[in-house]
Formats: C-alpha cells, sequence, structure tokens
C-alpha cells in the first residue's frame, strides 16, 4: 500500500481469525518498530513475542474474562464519558479485552529502559523514554496494516504490569507500556465509527 493507504487503513481491530502468523512478519513488524526516534539514540527497547496459548492465558490471567453491561454502564459513568461515539467504542472494547489477546496470532511485548522513576518525573525529560516508545509502537502499527494484520492494545492496570514481570521474567528496570495484540481482523470484526475531525480547525499558524 501506499503510505497514506496505510495511515487510513490502520484501525484497532478486537476481533482476529483463528490463523498463524510466520515469524518472518513478526520481525518486519518490529524492525519498523525500531526505525522509530528514539530519545537517546540507542533505541533501548526488546519485545516479547508470545505465540504459545498457554503463555498469553497466563499473562492475560488479571483481565476479567466478562464484564456485565452494569459494569461497562458503571466505567463510563465514572469516566464521565458523554459523546455517543466515544461510549460506543468504549462499549465494543472493554467486554474485549481478554479475549482480544486469547484471539490473537500473537501477543507482543514492548518493553523500554526506564532509567529514573517513571510516575514521579522531577520534569518532561524524564519521559523521554515513554515517549520514544509509543512512537515504535505506532511504526508497529502501521507495519502491521501493511503486512494484512491488525492490532490492539491494553496499557496495564492495577496489578498487571507486576503480574506480566512476574510471568515473564523482564529486568526490574526495563518497563511493559502496554501489551499488544496482532491477528487477522476476523469478516465480522467490529468496527466502530470514529469521530470525525475538520483538520484545519486544529491548526494554529504563529500562535494559538
Amino acid at each position: 500500500m501506499e503510505f497514506y493507504d496505510v495511515i487510513n487503513a490502520r484501525h484497532t481491530v478486537r476481533d482476529f481469525e483463528d490463523v498463524p502468523i510466520e515469524d518472518s512478519v513478526i520481525e518486519r513488524i518490529i524492525s519498523a518498530g525500531m526505525k522509530a526516534p528514539s530519545n537517546d539514540h540507542m533505541r533501548d527497547w526488546h519485545f516479547i513475542v508470545i505465540k504459545d496459548k498457554d503463555m498469553v492465558h497466563k499473562l492475560i490471567y488479571k483481565i476479567p474474562m466478562k464484564v456485565s453491561k452494569e459494569e461497562i454502564d458503571a466505567v463510563l459513568k465514572d469516566w464521565n464519558l458523554k459523546d455517543t461515539c466515544q461510549q460506543n467504542l468504549y462499549k465494543d472494547a472493554i467486554p474485549k479485552q481478554y479475549q482480544m489477546f486469547a484471539e490473537a496470532s500473537c501477543v507482543i511485548v514492548p518493553l523500554f529502559k526506564q532509567k529514573t522513576d517513571l510516575l514521579h518525573p522531577e520534569n518532561l525529560s524524564h519521559l523521554n523514554g515513554l515517549a520514544s516508545i509509543w512512537c515504535c509502537i505506532e511504526n508497529m502499527f502501521l507495519a502491521s496494516t501493511e503486512e494484512g494484520y491488525a492490532c490492539a492494545l491494553r496499557i496495564p492496570l492495577g496489578e498487571e504490569g507486576a503480574w506480566a514481570r512476574e510471568v515473564l521474567g523482564f529486568p526490574e528496570d526495563y518497563i511493559m507500556p502496554c501489551v499488544i495484540a496482532v491477528g487477522k481482523p476476523s469478516c465480522n470484526a467490529s468496527l466502530v465509527i470514529q469521530k470525525e475531525y475538520n483538520v484545519s480547525e486544529r491548526i494554529h499558524t504563529n500562535k494559538w
């Protein structure tokens, strides 16, 4: 695909076909991620690729398998989500958090090295590592789209980060910003309508 075709084709997908993914495809996806800008030019990133379903199920053990409508409504209320489009996105996403990893062709866990206390930074520069890994992740999402796959991610909640470290054994000075599901979109995968924005209304020339 042409570059802007890839940009326009990228959608978060949480419904996957039960098909394998070749190691060569995974390597190309991660290689695209490694070409992202890095704050210290060292790209001190590592990736744990999980295809073994038993290991996937162990990793996602802390994610609720089922979420009731009442629980979803409570989340929407707690987060003060009043926009209908936004509500529909979360209504689709919240109950599929466990399923999307269980059904994915593989799960990728990106890791970045953090030299300072991420949750108590002294200045914005201490968040450079976090910012860089997200540039890497976006490259991976676009590469997955080019390869005919789709992605969904989950940022760890509660004890999920500590549990992932225990299960996967990555070092204490590396942080997992998210967990990524990669797979072939199901033929009936949900594509919830996103809000449309007029870009010209978001561009400010010279000053706000």
